[in-house]
Order: structure tokens, then sequence, then C-alpha cells
């Protein structure tokens, strides 16, 4: 007798077949007419755009409209560009410049070995998607040459915008540096946040002028292999700066924090050859990995929601309104972010542009609330012009607004309850230092695991009440033009939650520059320059006082310690709303349009069950491993520092030592990422072979336990981070038992927040989306060579994947003398 698995692939055989690649980024909530006319042609690849010139918004036919789009993203460029120029011409002395231009070097020389580390795990997904496309599919060769391209699109796209990311940020860090020299606290406020909407407005505008770019102009039936290969390069090349980046900066973060113990010397002392590592650190990991990341996140939610709309919308009519009215919102929410950013700005130059004192979080909080109202009026009124009656209903508007408001509230109620654990005026935070005053680095820990553990209850409950909003708008009226409604609505709840993405970007960049800023300070040396004094009064009529401007730096870094925590959660937060919308999508293929098998998606059922607890299994690896590799890479640099650290001959730290601890972090970032992709690629494999509903379950399962062990890691280590800040600025007591107790807990904080945890959301998206298309490859492997094959080869591929798991700390392992 068949299986039930074999029954299910000899489907894969019959005309009407459901492909689960045929919802591969889809999201899609059933099997509507039009996607089985899709998945008769051969699956996702070949679908096809309807002609948006047949309906008309405003009197203006929707083709031409959304030309009109590339315009504003022509803006958005310039907007970008703008505030490039002028961050670039802001003065800066020569001494801190060429700081920040040595931090440039080495951070271009990191990006460039990551380039070429990228493109060789691109090679493993070629191979698939050959396979796949190529030798089962049988398509033709030139159509599975553009999902390369494509895929190489997504990773320049990734890429591109990292590299503009660490440029603005190398300019930034010693004009902020500079600024403070002037004694006002405005100006290192101001500074780093117009780096960061440098960096928000430019990621979004190129995102949207790309998707823009494949909707218009590439030929419809092109555009299945164009999102396809755009999605999947995206994601490779956000997981490898995520994995990688994380991995670097907290090498060099640890190896450089631990010397204040060590010798007793200053924060970013210019002898401690780990500075100028940290630095690179600072733009690899906290600049780098969120471009990326954010660039990856926008696109692929945007390609999940068009997808969705071309195969669970029946109505070609109602599949144009629904697909301009996307693209409309994400530019309108790009004017918003502009529009709220400037209305912020005008306020916060009016409170704070001539005072000595300032909370430097009240501005930015500020301008979270600001851009989220904005979105959500605009998101209101642009929904009522564009789509007053869907179909021939005429309050759809106001319930698909809801809907997306939802997921902006998500954008600012998230980041305050991210601070509720992770500010300097935190209670839980002030818990940390309390406790570590009695107790040193033992209850100062434990205080921090308290916080991160109750902000995954809060954070959690908070995205499920707003998914449940969405969830309950969408069961009013919304199915009679779609199936699985809800499923569309927990889509557009995480586009929401990007709504702000310009200035949940600058938020997050604002962290990495006053990070960076302290250091460029102190490694300038420019205290110790001759006639300093002189030469700034003559040349720029400041009268320094450099304990206030190191004073200022520091309570600023606090700031963007606060704020680099506020973006995690969110970003998370879409990786896991958007892998529930794309897990769904392979349970409609694999269960015909839940006509059968439906009894697999069950407790009853074990493979299911089996799934749903392997996927927590990879989760606690995968923290293990990219900790490991951080730890042993630390090790090294510590030794390293330590053996080559002159504190009484040198001013300053040579170059060349400087840059041997780069190499380090390079070294161990490059070895923890490749046994880290290459066990997950594998895994995915080889789980998706095994049964189809055990992949369901599993990949629920990395999505859940990715979510609450990322929450947890992030603000735990963002609590530890600021205590310490609070040891220095608030109780000046630096070098003193506390504060080393402190910098014990930011140490061990250092890969919960910046590795670990962030990491977590591209390594989800990933998975999920290469999975679905893994899982269709072995539905047609079954139906074609039959089940003894598939699970030969499950086998083969888990003994792969469990080699690099067993490699990732047996092969990090710390051994003494071996380099």
């Amino acid at each position: 007798m068949r299986t039930w698995f074999e029954n299910l692939c000899l489907l894969a055989r019959r005309p009407l077949k459901i492909s689960a690649g045929a919802a591969f980024l889809a999201v899609s909530g059933g099997v509507s007419a039009r996607a089985q006319e899709v998945q008769e042609a051969g699956g996702e690849a070949n679908l096809k755009l309807p002609d948006l010139s047949q309906v008309s918004f405003l009197g203006i036919d929707g083709h031409k409209i959304l030309m009109f789009g590339l315009i504003f993203c022509v803006f958005g460029l310039i907007f970008g560009l703008a505030i490039y120029s002028k961050l670039k011409n802001l003065p800066v002395h020569k001494s801190m410049r060429d700081i920040s231009e040595l931090i440039y070097e080495t951070c271009k020389t990191y990006l460039i070995t990551q380039g070429k580390f990228i493109l060789l795990l691109e090679i493993f997904i070629a191979i698939v998607i050959v396979l796949y496309f190529g030798v089962l599919l049988k398509f033709e060769a030139m159509r599975v040459v553009i999902i390369l391209l494509f895929s190489l699109v997504g990773i320049a796209g990734s890429y591109g915008v990292a590299w503009f990311g660490i440029r603005v940020n190398t300019f930034a860090n010693s004009r902020t540096a500079f600024a403070s020299l002037r004694g006002k606290p405005y100006p290192i406020y101001h500074t780093p946040l117009q780096a960061g909407m440098s960096i928000g407005m430019m990621l979004i505008s190129v995102e949207l002028l790309i998707m823009l770019f494949i909707l218009l102009f590439i030929p419809g039936d092109y555009a299945g292999p164009c999102f396809i290969g755009f999605a999947i390069g995206e994601s490779l090349g956000a997981a490898a700066l995520r994995i990688a980046g994380g991995i670097f900066t907290k090498i060099a973060d640890i190896g450089s924090d631990l010397m204040k113990i060590v010798f007793k010397i200053k924060e970013d002392d210019a002898r401690n050859p780990g500075v100028i590592a940290d630095c690179t650190g600072d733009n690899a990991g906290d600049s780098v990995g969120p471009s990326a990341d954010g660039f990856e996140t926008y696109g692929v939610t945007g390609v999940a929601l068009i997808t969705f709309i071309l195969l669970g919308v029946s109505s070609p009519t109602v599949q144009v309104q629904l697909l301009v009215w996307i693209f409309i919102m994400r530019i309108v929410m790009l004017i918003a972010s502009a529009a709220a950013y400037f209305i912020n700005g005008a306020i916060a130059k009016a409170r704070f542009g001539n005072v000595n004192e300032m909370n430097y979080e009240s501005p930015l909080t500020s301008l979270v609330w600001i851009t989220s109202i904005v979105s959500i009026g605009f998101t209101y009124l642009v929904s009522y012009l564009i789509i007053p009656s869907l179909g021939q209903d005429t309050t759809q508007w106001w319930k698909l607004a809801t809907i997306i408001s939802c997921g902006t509230l998500a954008g600012a109620i998230i980041p305050e309850l991210v601070k509720v654990f992770t500010s300097t005026e935190s209670r839980h935070v002030r818990e940390v230092v309390s406790s570590a005053q009695e107790g040193g680095a033992s209850l100062g820990i434990l205080s921090g695991f308290v916080a991160g553990n109750f902000s995954a209850y809060y954070i959690g409950l908070a995205m499920v009440v707003l998914m449940s909003l969405g969830y309950l708008i969408s069961e009013m009226g919304l199915a009679t033009f779609m199936i699985a409604a809800p499923v569309f609505a927990f889509g557009l709840v995480a586009f929401g939650f990007l709504g702000m993405g310009p200035v949940t970007i600058a938020v997050d960049s604002y962290g990495p520059v006053t990070d960076n800023a302290q250091s460029v300070y102190e490694l300038s040396l420019i205290e110790q320059i001759p006639g300093i004094q002189q030469e700034l009064k003559r040349d720029y009529n400041i009268d320094v006082n450099f304990e206030r401007a190191k004073e200022m730096l520091e309570a600023n870094d606090g700031a963007g310690n606060t704020f680099k925590a506020t973006a995690k959660p969110v970003l998370i937060g879409t990786a896991v709303v958007g892998a529930t919308t794309m897990i769904f999508s392979i349970i409609m293929a694999l269960t015909h349009g839940l006509t059968m098998n439906v009894n697999k998606l069950s407790l009853l059922h074990a493979p299911f069950v089996l799934g749903l607890i392997t996927g927590g299994a990879m989760i606690y690896w995968f923290t293990g491993a990219s900790t490991q590799a951080v730890t042993t890479g630390a090790y090294r640099a510590v030794e390293f520092i330590k053996a080559n650290i002159h504190l009484e001959e040198a001013k300053a730290a040579s170059i060349e030592d400087s840059k041997k601890v780069v190499e380090i972090c390079t070294k161990y970032a490059q070895k923890g990422m490749l046994n880290i992709f290459i066990a997950v690629f594998f895994a995915t494999l080889s789980f998706a072979f095994v049964e189809p509903f055990f992949f369901i379950g599993y990949l629920f399962s990395i999505a859940i336990f990715g979510l609450y062990q990322a929450i947890f890691m992030a603000n735990a280590g963002g609590a530890w981070d600021n205590a310490k800040k609070i040891v220095e600025v608030e109780l000046k007591q630096k070098g003193t038992p506390l504060h080393d107790a402190t910098v014990v807990g930011d140490t061990v904080g250092d890969p919960f927040k910046d590795t670990s945890s962030v990491a977590l959301n591209p390594v989800i998206k990933f998975t999920t989306l290469f999975g679905l298309l893994a899982v269709e490859l072995a539905v047609q492997l079954t139906a074609t060579q039959g089940s003894n094959v598939t699970h030969a080869l499950a086998a083969a591929f888990f003994a792969v994947s469990f080699f690099f798991v067993y490699r990732s700390f047996y092969g990090m392992r710390i051994r003494q003398g071996a380099h």
C-alpha cells in the first residue's frame, strides 16, 4: 500500500496540482480559480500580473499613477543623498576626520571580504534553483537565468544599502564628536539622526524603486521569476551580513571592553588596539546588519502581499485595486516619514536648540510617535481616495486602513515597551545597577535575565492584541473578495510594522554613530594636540570644555543604546508575522485547498508534533553556535591585545596592531557564519524531505521559539548595556568594583543583543522562503522517484547539517596555544 505521503505526491502529476512553491512568497490564503490557472502553468514562476491600466484611480489608470511613484522614489534618493552631502561638509577637526576615515577603510575591507563570501553562499542557492526549475520543472534556460539574476539583484540591494550605511555613519561619527566641543547637546543629537534618516530614506527608496520597476516594466509573465529570485537574494544577503556582522562586532566589543577591567584603562583608550576593531564592529554589526535586514524585511513583506493578491483574489479588478493601493501606501509612508522628520525637527530645535542640558531620548521618542500619527492619518486619507469602493463594497477602505494601522501602531508601541526594560530611566535597568552594587556581576546578570523575560511577556502580548484586532476586522466582509482573509490581514499588519520604515532605520542607526563618536573623540587624542584650544577658537570660534564634551557624548550614547534596542523587536515581529502567513501558503498547497490531509495539522499527527519540537532545538542550537563564535573570537582578540598593548611607551596603538585585531574578528566571523549557514541550509532541505507536515510544524516552531528567544535576549542585553552607562555617566564610578561588575554584565549581553537575537530575524525568513522551495522539490522528487529516494536524501542532508552543528562548537573551541 502507498503511504499518504506518496498519495500526496501523486497529486503533483495531476493537471490541477497545487504546488507548495505556487505559494512560495504568496502568503496565499487559498486556491482561487486564478491560483489554479497559475499552477497549471507550472507554479509560482509563471505568476502573471494583471493589466494595471484596466482600473482608474482619481481619473488616472493604475499603471500611470504608479509611474508617478517612481518620481517620489527619486525624491527619496535625492533626500538621502542631500543629507549625505550635508554631513560630509559639516565642520570637523583633521584629527577626528583621520580616525573616521581609518574606521571606514577597515569597514571597506570587511565588506569586500563579506561580499565574496556571500557570492560563495549564493552557489548553494543557485544549485537548488537550477535543479528545481531547470531540471524538474523543465523551465526554459532564460527563465531560470532570470530567477538567478534577480537573486543577485536582491543580494546587491542588501549589500549596496549596507555599504551606503557605513559610509554615512563614518562621516557622522567624527562630525558628532567634533560637535560636542561646542558644549551644546542639540548638535550631537541632530547629527546622528540626520545620518539615520539619510540611510532610512535611501534604503526604502531603493527597495521601492526596484519593486516598482518589476511591477511596471518587466513583462507580466516574467514577474514570478523576478520576485522569487529577488526575495531569495535579499534574504540570503541579509542573513549573511546580520550573522557575520553580529559575530564580528561583539568579538571586537568584548575584546576592547575587557581591557578596562584588566588594565584599569578608560573607555576607548587610544592605546588599546581593540578600539579601532570595536568601531569597525559598530558599523559591521549595528549599521551593515540592520540596513541589510531592513531592506530584506521591507522587500519580502511586499512580495508576499503581491503574490497573495494574485493567488488569493479571484477578481482581476480587485487585484489591480489592491496592488495599486499597496504600492501607493508604500509611497505615502515614505512621504509621511519625511514630513514627520521635518515636523519633529522644528519642534526639537525650538525646545533644545540652545539649551545646555537635554534628554536625548525625548526628541527621538516624539519622532517615532509623530511619524506613527502622520502615517496613520495618511493611511486613512489615501485609502479613502484610492479605494473608496473595493468591488462594490464602500466600507472596506477604512477596514483595510485600520488593519495596516494596527501594524503602524505596533511600530510605536513596541519601542515604548522596549524602553521600559532598556532605557537609562528604566526601573528594570536601575534594578540591574542596584543588584550589582551588593551582589556584583552575578546578581546584576540575574536582574538582566529578569528584564529580558518580562519584556518577552509584554511585547508578545502587545503583538497578539494588535494581530487579533487585524483578524477581527478582516472578518467584516473581506472574505467576499478572497479566501482566508485573516491571513491577508496578518500580512497587512506586518506591512504596517514597516510603515515608518525610514524612521525605524533612522533611530536604529542613531546608536552606532553615538557609540563611534565617543571612540573617535578618544582616538583622535585631540586634547593632547599642542595649542589645540587656541586653534579651535581661531578656526571654529569654539571655547572648548573637553570634560563637558565627553560627558555629553556618553549621555547621548545611552540614548543610542536604547533606540538600537527598540528596532530589534519590530524587525523580529515582522519576521514572525510574515512567516505565519508564508507557512499558511504551504498548508493550503499540501492540503489541496484544505480538502485533504487536514487531520495531519494536528497534535494527533506525530510528525507535526515532532516538527514543533525540532524547531525549538534548532533555535537554541543557533543561539549557542553564534555565541560560541563570539566567545572564541573574543578570547583570541583579548589574548592578542593583552600581549600587544603598550601603556607606558605609546600614546596610541599602532595601526598594524589595530588591523590585526580586525583580522581576528573577520576570521572568526567568517568561520562562525560558514558553520551556521551550511547547518541551516542542509537542515532545511533535510526536514522538508522527511515529511511535509513535519516541516510545517518545524517552521511554526522556529517562528515562535525565535520570537521569544530574540525579544528576551535583545532586551536583557540592552538592560545590561545601559546599567553600565548609568554607572559611568550618572554615578561617575568608572574603575570601581561596581563598574567592573556592570562591564561583565555588558559583555554577557553583547552577543545576546547584537549577535544571536538580531540574526534570528533573517534566519527565520530565509528558512521559510527557502523551505517552501525545498518542500516542493521534495514533493516533485517523490512523485517521480519515490519516497525512498527523498528519505535517503533527507538522511544525507541531515548528516551534513549535523556535522556542521557539531563543528560549530567542537571545531570552534578555545584551544590553548592554537591560532
